[in-house]
């Protein structure tokens, strides 16, 4: 029987559980006596002997060993001092066999006046041994290289993984150094390493590095490689061992997801077809290839039109027609590009054709062979440069993106002597993909701009007059193309009397939206004057549409939500955008030489006096439109006759630094600067203010005010009489013949009959005839009544009401407008 094996007590640490556990392990409480007084459910399925056949009875049949008075003796003095005991014990189990069990004894402690003991009990199991033929097949066959190296760093012992791994056969190994074996395997790096194993004694683990080995000289391999020193019984080194894995395909994985990475950083920076072509040509050489043509289809090129071939849209052309897009090569000029940026080309590699770039695969060409009789018959000058430089090896691949087919790109070698692997077209594959999505993003930016400019000029006017009221220029700056068309808009609208009604807005945001939002403020902004409303309440109807345009343009597809739209506006911003506006409207009355004129949240208007006094009149600033609930309020000034009014967008003086203080006083000094020609003196202003391109539209509209003097004006107060009636249109008969116009003299004596005839029958007093000569003839009668005049259609029978239909019938045009007094009704004749 064997005896008892004493070990020491095992401590424990965190992470690590001790030898004897008394937590999990078969426990029991026995008395100095040697009766069991407890036992664990642990214990039971140990020896397999139930608690209620145990606990009371002698501990001594448990054990499968003769009795040892003496030891046990011993073992219990140990413990009573405080230090325990452990060792091997058998035990028996219940059936009668035999289970070597790690025992563990507590030191000793009192229940009552018992002196007791905890012992635990856990079966040692029995440890698997190595025999030397499985050891020799591990280390022999193990997928991890493996070799020992003597003290001088000669190869004493390798396995078979590592001899596949280099290339070069055991017995050329054996004795000989790895610098002297494979020179380009960054040998001296990794025989500096195990020098640094071996001085220090620590090892070095995962070192990574790629290079070429003979057994495969094509193909670049990574490896994984980790130091440890060999030590004998003294503790002195004796060598080095290290294990080799190849990690090439983990090694390529992370080197593509850099590379992508990095790809997208390069390439795609702006928003331009033909910058993302040659950022994408120029990131893959030397990278990748040596020489590298992205060729895009022209449509792809083209502002009209989808833009591109929808892969699914059809048959497509025998041959692509593309034109070369990117171009980059390791030489300098590229001289074996056989077509230049710009030209017109339909390269596809034989026997391929158009369907490569529909719905084809990546194309992988490892050795190209000029001698190729198809490629000779259909690609000469590209044979002709494959002898030339050395083009040797080809990866073509089709550029497309959301369902669109674009382009193709083809990566080349030449002065990189390793061609080209299947492990590099999903390389390429990414950087085309990358690329693609790119150019779509550029292509669909680029038409929607386009169409956006397109719409924003067709809404702007095309020609503005002031009339004899002011002498007119604008200089209109659309946005540099990255920032958006934005919806800046002006115009000068000819109003009755002589007036002329200016304004200048500003869209929030940028893109189709704005413009079309621009257009349709810009109508309504022009039949509100028509209206002849005042500049505060048009302003105020403005803004009621900018309402209404925000509740009709839910978020949708492209629609963004403004910054700041959240807190207790948030609710209604969830469901609908915000249209905003800034805008100035002002009316100049060139008999008054006033300008009455409100601003909703719009920079104030410059003046440059005659003597070249600058100054801004700034009327109660307003809420930009869209907001809602908040009134606006109009000011007037007075003009003097050559004075400068300019309306402008923020862009304008936002350019200089975005400081608007400064850019208002730059402005200012410029126009400070007369000049006889007001349209250079505008384009000047706007060139010196944004030399270059900025993000936001910049308008400016500049006017010169004239008067309108007495020879041009006559006016008569009118007796509430009928027959009153002959005599005024007496008066503006000979008025109309004096101003050398004979030939309306008829007809505005019978307009002049008519107003004033309404007047005295329907209106109060008091009334007032005025005859203005300008750009056209204009008969205005005033009255203090507010009552809206109607245009009726008589029956045959009516003696009346065909006064105003017969105005109508006789002037260009005629209308109402309303003053702090009454009304005006007024009536224009051409008078050329």
């Amino acid at each position: 029987m064997d005896a008892p094996r004493e070990e020491p007590d095992a401590p424990t640490s965190a992470g690590h559980r001790a030898p004897f556990d008394a937590s999990s392990d078969a426990a029991a409480v026995v008395s100095a006596h040697g009766v069991v007084l407890a036992w664990t459910r642990a214990a039971e399925e140990l020896l397999g002997h139930p608690a209620a056949e145990i606990v009371g009875g002698p501990a001594a049949p448990l054990l499968a060993m003769p009795g040892d008075p003496k030891r046990v003796a011993g073992i219990a003095e140990r413990c009573r001092v405080g230090m325990g005991w452990s060792g091997l014990i058998p035990l028996r189990h219940r059936e009668g066999r035999r289970i070597d069990a790690d025992l563990r004894v507590s030191a000793s402690f009192r229940l009552g006046t018992d002196e007791c003991f905890l012992i635990s009990a856990r079966e040692r199991r029995p440890q698997w041994s190595v025999g030397q033929s499985i050891l020799d097949g591990f280390l022999t066959r193990a997928p991890v290289g493996m070799a020992v190296m003597d003290t001088q760093l000669r190869y004493v012992w390798l396995n078979d993984t590592l001899e596949r791994f280099g290339g070069v056969p055991r017995e050329q190994r054996l004795g000989r150094r790895l610098s002297e074996l494979l020179p380009g395997l960054q040998t001296e790096t990794i025989e500096g390493l195990m020098r640094k194993v071996m001085d220090t004694g620590v090892p070095v683990t995962d070192y990574e590095y790629s290079g070429w080995s003979w057994a495969d000289p094509h193909r670049r391999h990574a490896y994984s490689t980790s130091f440890f020193p060999l030590v004998d019984q003294d503790d002195s080194i004796t060598g080095v061992c290290y294990m080799v894995l190849d990690v090439t395909e983990r090694w390529n994985a992370r080197q593509l997801l850099a590379l992508v990475n990095e790809a997208g950083t390069r390439i795609g920076t702006t928003l331009d077809v033909l910058r993302t072509a040659q950022e994408l040509a120029d990131f893959a050489v030397p990278r990748f290839a040596d020489f590298v043509v992205v060729d895009l289809l022209e449509p792809v090129l083209s502002t009209e039109g989808h833009g591109a071939w929808l892969t699914d849209a059809g048959p497509a052309p025998a041959r692509p027609v593309m034109r070369r897009a990117g171009l980059s090569s390791v030489r300098e000029g590229a001289p074996e590009a056989v077509a230049r940026i710009g030209d017109r080309v339909d390269f596809v590699p034989p026997p391929h054709d158009v369907h490569l770039i529909v719905d084809g695969e990546p194309i992988l060409i490892p050795v190209l062979d000029p001698s190729d009789e198809q490629w000779v018959t259909e690609q000469p000058a590209r044979v002709a440069s494959m002898r030339e430089f050395g083009l040797h090896s080809l990866i073509s691949v089709p550029m497309r993106a959301r369902n669109t087919a674009l382009g193709l790109t083809t990566f080349l070698r030449s002065l990189n002597p390793v061609p080209f692997q299947p492990d590099d077209v999903p390389v390429a594959r990414e950087l085309v993909a990358r690329a693609a999505l790119c150019v779509d993003n550029a292509r669909r930016y680029t038409r929607e701009h386009t169409a956006a400019v397109t719409l924003q000029r067709s809404l702007l006017p095309q020609a503005l007059t002031g009339g004899t009221a002011l002498e007119v220029a604008s200089s209109y700056l659309p946005a540099d193309p990255t920032g958006g068309v934005g919806g800046d808009w002006f115009d000068v609208i000819p109003l009755s009397g002589a007036r002329v009604g200016l304004v200048v807005g500003d869209v929030v945001g940028h893109g189709i939206t704005a413009a079309a939002t621009m257009g349709r403020l810009r109508t309504a902004v022009q039949t509100l004057a028509d209206m002849e409303m005042p500049p505060d309440e048009l302003l105020a109807h403005l803004d009621d549409l900018v309402l209404r345009l925000s509740e009709e343009h839910p978020y949708g597809e492209g629609a963004q939500m403004p910054e700041g739209a959240d807190g207790a506006g948030s609710a209604h911003h969830s469901t609908t955008a915000f249209l905003g506006a800034t805008c100035l409207y002002a009316v100049y009355d060139p008999v008054t030489r006033r300008c009455t004129m409100a601003r909703a949240g719009h920079p104030p208007p410059v003046v440059v006096a005659p003597d070249g006094q600058v100054s801004f009149p700034e009327p109660p600033a307003g809420p930009p439109l869209g907001l809602g609930g908040m009134a606006f309020e109009a000011c007037e000034i007075e003009l003097a006759e050559n004075s400068l009014f300019g309306l402008y967008t923020d862009g304008l003086i936002e350019a200089a630094e975005g400081d608007m203080e400064r850019g208002m006083a730059r402005l200012g000094d410029l126009l400070s600067r007369r000049a006889p020609d007001l349209g250079a003196l505008c384009s000047s202003a706007v060139r010196q203010l944004v030399p270059v391109p900025q993000p936001d539209d910049i308008a400016l509209l500049l006017t010169r005010t004239h008067a309108l003097g007495a020879e041009h004006v006559v006016s008569w107060d009118v007796p509430v009489d009928p027959a009153a009636v002959a005599d005024v249109r007496a008066r503006a008969t000979r008025q109309v013949a004096d101003w050398g116009l004979g030939e309306l003299a008829m007809t505005t004596e019978l307009i002049v009959s008519e107003l004033v005839t309404n007047a005295i029958r329907y209106a109060e007093p008091p009334i007032r005839l005025r005859l203005l000569r300008d750009s056209r003839l204009t008969c205005e009668v005033a009255d203090a009544s507010s009552t809206a005049p109607r245009l009726r259609h008589a029956r045959s029978m009516d003696e009346g009401g065909r006064g105003l239909f017969l105005v109508a019938q006789l002037s260009h045009r005629w209308g109402a407008r309303y003053t702090a007094d009454g009304k005006i009704i007024w009536a224009e004749q051409e008078t050329g």
